[in-house]
């Protein structure tokens, strides 16, 4: 299994996604894997082993060499801050990442920002000129604002259904986001040949609207 690539694959919709863009692409990938409890999972016909990861966790294993490619949205990265390699905007998982309010939210003195990526606000707000207290919140992001536990959130959107069930509005878009290829940086020199390989058949079949 020497000549395989060890691919870090995040479960659920990317992965449904980023499995449909490897067929699209030639590569025989299965499609609904990621509904096993299978963590490892050998695609013989692509000679690839995916290594099945919370997307969170995906810069990790590559970073560490673990696996040698994997695919990530770009808010992990931005917010995790991995030295590893990124290859390719592969287009898909769209969404945006955007500061939320309730529509009567008035500026304060004192702002407080609730959201899963710390780091990720810290640097937007700081670049805005404006100082602020980050909450790290794991879950129901859209309840801060709702209790007054925060002023604004910082999350993802794709759809907006969840902030207008819960009545909050999208008051600035960050920035787009969509999923990457990533590859180590050992990985990427030792096995140069199969992971350039992998890049031209993905680019080949993403949209040419899709840049880094």
């Amino acid at each position: 299994m020497q000549d395989w690539l060890k691919v870090a694959m995040p479960k659920g919709r990317i992965y449904k996604q980023a499995s449909a863009l490897f067929r699209e692409a030639g590569l025989s990938v299965p499609e609904d894997e990621d509904d096993s409890r299978k963590l490892i999972i050998d695609v013989p016909a692509a000679q690839m082993q995916f290594i099945m990861a919370k997307p969170v966790d995906v810069p990790t294993y590559v970073e560490y060499g673990v696996a040698d490619v994997g695919i990530v949205g770009k808010d992990v990265l931005m917010e995790e801050s991995k030295d590893v390699y990124e290859l390719l905007d592969l287009g898909i998982a769209r969404c945006r990442m955007s500061v939320i309010g309730l529509p009567s939210w008035k500026p304060v003195i004192h702002l407080r920002v609730a959201t899963k990526y710390p780091n990720v606000a810290s640097q937007y707000f700081r670049e805005q000129g404006q100082q602020v207290e980050v909450i790290k919140l794991n879950g129901s992001i859209e309840l801060a604002p709702l209790i007054g536990l925060a002023d604004r959130i910082v999350d993802m959107v794709e759809t907006g259904k969840t902030l207008k069930e819960n009545g909050l509005v999208e008051l600035e878009e960050m920035f787009g986001i969509t999923s990457r290829l990533i590859a180590n940086r050992v990985s990427y020199r030792m096995k140069n040949e199969l992971i350039q390989g992998l890049c031209d058949r993905l680019q080949a079949v993403i949209s040419p609207q899709v840049t880094l």
